[in-house]
């Protein structure tokens, strides 16, 4: 760990370059909020991100229910998750950019109604048609929550606090994520399919009254133009082609038809980034990746996700096909996880402020890859303790990465830029989720004997190339924004 400190020049300098940002000038938005009005704040994103989250697994454990009642096959009801997939997946970085046009604010709580009006439609879905229609309007809901939660926690807090608004949001994210499966048991144990959509309702409405009460509204540049409708197609065109090719080829598609999705991929990515290179204000903030900090901590989230989705999806196979545990033992087993997130995902924030947020990164990635390894070491007749202890290691590790490495990558961007800087954040989250998931189902047809032990190992890896790119940072730069005044 590295301990760092700025003098009274540094901090001069600091002051000069907000007196230049026109996004600074704002005063008040730029120093945060004060309390208690922070706290209503915080909440209102809390509660939005982690409905969006948590719906993006809920449905899973329901689909066999949702496929019987509505009369579709088990292959055709995987289009009520991937509907949903692939509406964030296409939209989150065209909303980020507008909000950088009519508001993070703004975009967010459109966003937020839709999600929560989409719920209702899928609750009162009446065929599937109209369930997987309802599930992309909620998609598009849920891209425009997540791609700017993050830029506004960088107006909800003070400056010197970011690392702890970044580790709010870290905690929630990753418990939605992670106990998506167990709350969706929960509620179909005491009602209907729809009711997981249903309970939406009443979270979202108490989210938009808080949105409306206490989130910030930034300044938006007066000649700030909103994202064109080519560079959106084209986007949209990407990321569909990339999501379908990574769902064929983890589900068996023929080679051939895959390796014709790459290449699709490969030539539209070609054209898309070529175009987007040459315009003023780009949908892909390839500006952004120029930036040596963002690009790697960019590259980390990719790594870690990538790590914490494979060994989420393994896990439970794991622990009941290897080891004989039941679906109730391997719940409570599994919360072990977040349960320690809860606790180390703030304490990590907290620390943004004293030691450098590469080497707390670094550091939370290690810890993950020694957990994920310890989990594939796991003896033939384990106990208890034996999982929860590298189940609280990997957690802890993870929770460790995420504050300080969100920290870093969201005060690395300019003010004005801030939307974009969310929306990579989002998109880079997504990829390493869809790319652990390929993998797992690509273990599965390989190695069918042993999938779930190669998944840990691979997740291992994985995490110890981020922890390896995370250390990296220490001989780079540190944002501005993170400098801390005294």
């Amino acid at each position: 760990m590295f301990a760092f400190r700025f003098g009274a020049s540094d901090c001069r300098a600091v002051r000069a370059a907000e007196m230049n940002d026109s996004f600074s000038r704002a005063g008040a938005v730029c120093d945060g909020l004060p309390m208690p009005r922070r706290l209503g704040a915080i909440l209102a994103v809390a509660f939005g991100v982690g409905l969006s989250v948590l719906d993006s697994a809920v449905a899973n454990v329901a689909l066999p229910a949702i496929g019987a009642q509505l009369g579709v096959s088990s292959a055709d009801s995987i289009w009520i998750v991937n509907a949903y997939q692939l509406a964030v997946v296409v939209a989150v970085l065209p909303f980020s950019a507008l909000g950088e046009t009519v508001g993070y604010r703004r975009v967010y709580l459109w966003g937020l109604a839709l999600f929560t009006v989409a719920s209702a439609g899928c609750a009162c879905a009446g065929s599937f048609a109209a369930l997987v229609v309802a599930r992309v309007l909620q998609g598009f809901g849920a891209a425009a929550v997540t791609s700017v939660n993050t830029t506004l926690i960088r107006f909800i807090y003070p400056r010197a606090q970011l690392g702890r608004g970044m580790g709010v949001n870290a905690t929630v994210v990753a418990v939605s994520s992670v106990a998506g499966p167990a709350v969706a048991a929960g509620i179909l144990s005491v009602g209907p399919w729809p009711w997981l959509f249903a309970v939406n309702l009443p979270v979202g409405a108490v989210a938009l009254w808080l949105c409306v009460r206490f989130l910030p509204r930034n300044p938006v540049p007066p000649a700030a133009a909103a994202p064109r409708w080519a560079d959106m197609a084209m986007n949209a065109l990407v990321f569909g082609l990339l999501l379908a090719s990574v769902e064929g080829f983890s589900h068996g598609l023929d080679v051939r038809l895959s390796l014709l999705g790459a290449g699709a991929v490969f030539v539209v990515g070609f054209f898309f980034v070529r175009q987007q290179a040459r315009s003023a204000r780009p949908l892909l903030p390839l500006d952004l990746l120029r930036i040596p900090v963002f690009s790697v901590s960019l590259l980390t989230s990719v790594c870690s996700y990538l790590a914490q989705m494979l060994s989420m999806v393994a896990l439970p196979f794991y622990f009941q096909h290897t080891f004989g545990f039941d679906q109730t033992t391997t719940g409570l087993l599994l919360t072990a996880w977040p349960a320690v997130i809860v606790v180390a995902a703030p304490a990590a924030g907290a620390l943004v402020g004293r030691f450098h947020p590469g080497a707390l990164a670094g550091t939370g990635l290690a810890l993950l890859c020694l957990g994920l390894a310890a989990l594939a070491l796991l003896p033939a007749q384990p106990g208890k303790w034996d999982v929860v202890w590298r189940l609280v290691l990997g957690g802890a590790g993870f929770a460790f990465f995420q504050s300080p490495n969100n920290s870093m990558l969201i005060a690395s961007a300019p003010a004005g830029r801030s939307g974009s800087a969310s929306g990579m954040l989002a998109t880079a989250r997504l990829v390493g989720q869809m790319s652990g998931a390929a993998l797992m189902a690509l273990f599965f047809h390989l190695v069918p004997a042993h999938a779930t032990r190669t998944a840990l190992w691979c997740a291992a890896v994985a995490a110890a190339a981020g922890c390896a790119v995370s250390f990296a940072r220490l001989s780079l730069p540190l944002p501005e924004g993170l400098v801390r005044c005294k």
